[in-house]
């Protein structure tokens, strides 16, 4: 083959529309990719999430399927003052933005007051011990009532008024006394005498002298018995 024949077969029509071909059909192809990730993944479509907290369950879900989000509950709180099923937190917080079809993790008022069961502290710990132990459990702990006792020791626990037990389930929002003793000792205790160890040798001293007084008995004679064999003759 010629070179002249070689080169101008790339000035053929043909094959620089084959190549034009192809290069259109990978251009389409990359635009047609673009297209659909940016479709799949909402480019540049941003939703700001509104503020659902402090609104009931069902209004929250309204208010983000309107724009396009979803609600999940992750946990549950408990706030005395908001109503069942009320919404506590949310995340991502509002004024996020982010793409239709994400998700808004909330947290919901319990319908129950949540509680803790007592832990084993009855006359069996400190006043220190006990409070802390208490604290560290969420318990809200009140100020301890002394009573009779020694000093510093836990004789009881009193919610709303009664005398509670370990092991006993306690509203988290209720006030926890705790009884501790005062330190003074409880009249119907029995008393311990104190004996002086130098008192105690003085009475025994003066004991050795004395002489316990008592008559003197004297033996009885022992009767004979007869003899039989040699009877007693009478003058």
């Amino acid at each position: 083959m010629k070179s002249s024949e070689f080169f101008g077969k790339f000035a053929s029509k043909y094959l620089w529309g084959n190549l034009l071909a192809m290069a259109a059909v990978v251009l389409l192809l990359c635009v047609g990719l673009k297209i659909g990730l940016d479709m799949y993944t909402h480019h540049g479509e941003a939703i700001v999430i509104p503020d659902v907290r402090h609104k009931l369950f069902a209004d929250a879900e309204r208010i983000l399927a309107d724009r396009g989000l979803r609600i999940e509950v992750t946990d549950t709180g408990y706030v005395k003052t908001l109503p069942p099923d009320c919404i506590l937190e949310q995340s991502p917080p509002a004024g996020d933005k982010v793409k239709s079809g994400h998700v808004i993790y909330v947290i919901v008022n319990s319908a129950k007051t949540p509680t803790i069961t007592l832990p084993d502290i009855i006359d069996n710990s400190s006043l220190r011990e006990a409070m802390a132990k208490l604290t560290a459990m969420g318990f809200k702990v009140g100020t301890p009532q002394f009573v009779t006792g020694e000093k510093d020791w836990v004789y009881g626990i009193v919610v709303n008024g009664r005398h509670r037990v370990a092991g006993d389930r306690i509203p988290v929002d209720a006030v926890v006394i705790i009884l501790v003793g005062n330190g003074s000792r409880s009249a119907s205790d029995s008393t311990i005498d104190y004996v002086d160890p130098a008192e105690a040798g003085k009475e025994e001293m003066e004991g050795e002298g004395e002489v316990d007084e008592f008559d003197v008995v004297p033996p009885t004679e022992t009767p004979t018995r007869p003899d039989h064999r040699n009877p007693p003759t009478t003058p």
